[in-house]
């Protein structure tokens, strides 16, 4: 019994966790600390630094992330997980709305008027970094099996983390607006795999039980 309650109050309490982030980088956003890692990450003097930024960040663009699903989903339906890809196909389509949603609905402006990208919509949350975060991690999750997937977790969460650094550095976002896409995918993620009943922490499928028919029993 108490087992069972720490399994339920643990995702809880990381949702909530999650929620308190969001809600933090949304009434930060724009004060002297958030002004202050921007103007210390922002490259419109810094070519080679700008050109970095500006290939990486293409690791979160929305067509980029939508060919890798695919990739993933044909690789779950032939392993006949269809559970798992029903959980991917959701996030890849809900996250980046929901994601939009916000965005319009908070109306938070750019940071700066020299954007070293083009941008159309609104800053808070960052959707390169929600985004990134949400569908690299949910594939290494998901997708990867064995030994790698401790590789693609790790990979996962570098991308992530270099395509969040690079919105601020290209003058697109505030650091508000990139930690608080992180918290929001990871409260999506969570939020959705508790729903579905589908489990993030193996992929694959489940071991055998010991006693099975193939044991002699």
């Amino acid at each position: 019994m108490v087992g069972g309650s720490r399994a339920v109050l643990r995702p809880a309490i990381a949702l909530a966790a999650l929620a308190l982030i969001w809600g933090a980088m949304l009434w930060l956003g724009g004060t002297g600390a958030d002004r202050a890692i921007l103007d210390a990450l922002y490259d419109a003097g810094a070519p080679l630094r700008y050109a970095i930024a500006g290939a990486i960040t293409h690791l979160g663009a929305y067509p980029v992330l939508v060919g890798f699903t695919l990739l993933g989903l044909v690789a779950l339906l032939a392993r006949g997980e269809g559970r798992r890809a029903l959980l991917l196909a959701l996030l890849v389509t809900s996250g980046p709305l929901f994601v939009e949603l916000q965005k319009n609905w908070f109306g938070r402006l750019r940071p700066h008027d020299q954007h070293l990208v083009a941008v159309q919509s609104y800053a808070f949350p960052s959707g390169h970094s929600a985004n990134s975060l949400l569908i690299w991690l949910s594939l290494a999750l998901l997708v990867v099996e064995g030994p790698r997937r401790r590789w693609a977790i790790a990979g996962a969460l570098v991308i992530a983390l270099a395509v969040g650094l690079s919105r601020p550095m290209l003058g697109v976002h505030w650091p508000s607006d990139v930690i608080g896409g992180w918290a929001l995918a990871l409260f999506w993620m969570l939020f959705w795999s508790r729903l579905l009943g589908v489990p993030l922490t193996g992929a694959g499928t489940q071991a055998r039980p010991a006693h099975s028919s193939a044991e002699g029993e």
